[in-house]
């Protein structure tokens, strides 16, 4: 495999690409190789975009809470046999 070095990538770009490898939990390195690879056909890109950013709620309902849910949102289950004529 051949190293390669990129010059001239100025303080912005760096932010970004250092951001985007950090929320997709990879380096710097493999971003950029996945990007490559992507850009010259070589990999497909993901059709499905993963977001983390309600991670932090995962698991935090409590029992009371999900019924209390479920029984909110009882009447968005019912179908109206009128408006589907």
């Amino acid at each position: 495999m051949a190293t390669m070095t990129i010059r001239g990538i100025d303080d912005e770009v760096a932010r970004l690409l250092k951001d985007r490898a950090k929320s997709e939990e990879m380096s710097v390195n493999g971003l950029i190789l996945k990007m490559v690879n992507e850009s010259l056909g070589i990999e497909k890109k993901k059709r499905i975009k993963t977001y983390r950013d309600l991670d932090h709620l995962a698991g935090t309902w409590s029992e009371k809470d999900a019924k209390e849910f479920q029984e909110r949102v009882t009447d968005m289950e019912k179908i109206d046999k009128e408006l589907w004529k």
